[in-house]
């Protein structure tokens, strides 16, 4: 256990941003492994909700501007071949 006061409140502060990271990054990857479900059953997804998601994973710093490029860029591209299967 910390002694001074302001780690006392470091460690306070730093549990409860690790929930709400926990929270957020949850949302994130069941979003992003239904989407890959969806991909793989060859179902229609609703890209944007998932886009959504993304960026707001890498706007609250839980993972990488790059990270979240390459994440989004992959599903459009599965997304394209789904419906280029469709039509």
């Amino acid at each position: 256990m910390p002694y001074h006061k302001s780690c006392k409140k470091r460690l306070k502060t730093s549990a409860r941003e690790r929930v709400r990271n926990q929270a957020a990054k949850t949302i994130f990857r069941t979003a992003l492994k239904n989407a890959h479900n969806k991909i793989a059953g060859g179902e229609a997804f609703d890209v944007s909700t998932v886009y959504a998601n993304i960026d707001s994973a890498y706007s609250k710093g839980i993972i990488h501007r790059n990270k979240a490029a390459r994440l989004k860029s992959r599903l459009a591209k599965a997304a394209s071949r789904i419906s280029a299967k469709e039509s």
